[in-house]
């Protein structure tokens, strides 16, 4: 029964973040490239804050993998590395701690790339 009410808060918080960014499509004239990286730019704010953190904690992977979770994964990540190596960490903990998503992204774009066949338009 608890996978069950962890799947269910997943999808919540998710579907929340999901929710927002349909409403912002429709009711504004943001382009989704604009939304997209104002949410990258939320969660690094909500992430320094503080307040990201109770959402990840009580949401999981439905917090972590929309682009506010990409944004909340740099701010983390800055603010360890500053914890350790004082000021260089600004330049390096946003990179250290997102690079292992990065680099799926692109290897797993790659494969895709090869075995798919675009439809020029």
């Amino acid at each position: 029964m608890e996978i069950c009410a962890e799947y269910l808060r997943v999808f919540l918080t998710g579907g929340l973040l999901c929710l927002i960014g349909q409403i912002l499509i429709e009711k504004t004239g943001l382009t989704p490239a604009r939304i997209l990286s104002s949410y990258v730019v939320a969660g690094v704010i909500l992430g320094a804050a503080g307040v990201y953190k109770p959402l990840v904690e009580w949401g999981g992977a439905g917090a972590t993998i929309p682009l506010t979770g990409f944004g909340y994964a740099l701010s983390e990540g800055m603010r360890k590395a500053v914890d350790q190596r004082g000021a260089v960490g600004i330049f390096t903990g946003g990179l250290t701690a997102a690079a292992a998503g990065v680099s799926a992204a692109v290897i797993f774009g790659f494969i895709f790339s090869l075995i798919s066949k675009p439809d020029g338009k």
